[in-house]
């Protein structure tokens, strides 16, 4: 028994699948079969049941899966000890980013940390909150970009600022003309939304809510990008955060307000597991980008005044 077959066993206990299992691995199929095989001769138990077309896991099974995600967390902290042994800001380092950041913090953030951290070799995962999440606790990931949610309180927070929405109307609406709205002002309106498992689809509807706004249940969009576009096309309004939005106050047919009373926000953060012994690594990184975003959002928020 190896590491490897460790990993194999737990793929195929997030994937359900053995082909989607080995793609993950980056193994074929058949090895990814046989080692499981050779795996439950050396245990001496039958790990799968084999008599149907899904994989299904028998009691022993199950069992030695959670072990073995336990036995992976622990390799993990092992490696992160030995890292520590050299230079803290250097070698490997997989973050993870939610879409509704990534594509908009990257280029902000990414040319200063590579000559910040020369020495570090960044490994960027997009994925959405809750699949972070998953990968962080499991170890795949060693920290995580994302919108603070309820369920982020698990791990080591570290804000790195706070993001306002910004109200995206088409060019031709009746408050193209207006600089600023108040979120009351949206009583009545049904906006745009992301699909479901998006944090900012939440975040976003618990301000439309409280102001008396609902969501127009005939379109779901999958990126920003999307609910852009359908914002240009005259199909709706939505809010949008400020990272997404344009320096010009109107373009490509969408034009940005202004939201107050309240400021509809999001707060960014970096995570990383508690009792992680590169936390000094985190905190450097999470420090560096903090410092650099504070002027790029002061920016955005002179622009609004």
């Amino acid at each position: 028994m190896n590491i490897r077959d460790l990993e194999y066993l737990v793929a195929l206990a997030e994937n359900r699948h053995f082909r989607r299992a080995a793609d993950s691995c980056h193994v074929s199929q058949p090895t990814l079969s046989g080692q499981i095989r050779k795996l439950e001769d050396e245990l001496g138990v039958m790990l799968l049941e084999r008599t149907s077309r899904k994989v299904l896991f028998t009691q022993a099974g199950l069992l030695l899966v959670e072990q073995a995600r336990t036995v992976l967390r622990e390799v993990k902290v092992l490696k992160e000890m030995a890292s520590q042994q050299g230079e803290s800001m250097s070698g490997p380092l997989h973050i993870g980013l939610i879409p509704t950041v990534g594509p908009y913090l990257l280029p902000q953030i990414i040319p200063m940390l590579h000559h910040t951290f020369p020495k570090l070799e960044m490994y960027l995962h997009e994925a959405q909150t809750q699949q972070l999440l998953a990968l962080l606790d499991s170890g795949k990931l060693d920290c995580a970009i994302l919108a603070l949610v309820k369920e982020s309180e698990a791990f080591i927070e570290i804000p790195l600022f706070d993001e306002p929405m910004k109200l995206a109307i088409y060019e031709n609406h009746p408050w193209h003309d207006r600089e600023r709205i108040a979120m009351s002002e949206l009583a009545g309106e049904k906006l745009l939304m992301l699909e479901d498992g998006h944090c900012l689809r939440d975040q976003a509807m618990g301000f439309c809510f409280e102001a008396g706004a609902d969501e127009d249940t005939h379109f779901r969009a999958t990126s920003l990008e999307t609910l852009r576009n359908m914002v240009a096309a005259g199909s709706g309004i939505t809010l949008l955060p400020a990272l997404a939005v344009p320096n010009q106050r109107v373009r490509d047919g969408v034009c940005y307000i202004d939201c107050y009373k309240p400021e509809p926000q999001r707060t960014i953060a970096l995570i990383y597991r508690p009792g992680s012994p590169l936390r000094n690594r985190y905190e450097q990184l999470a420090e560096a980008i903090k410092t650099h975003m504070q002027q790029h959002m002061d920016a955005i928020s002179k622009q609004a005044v």
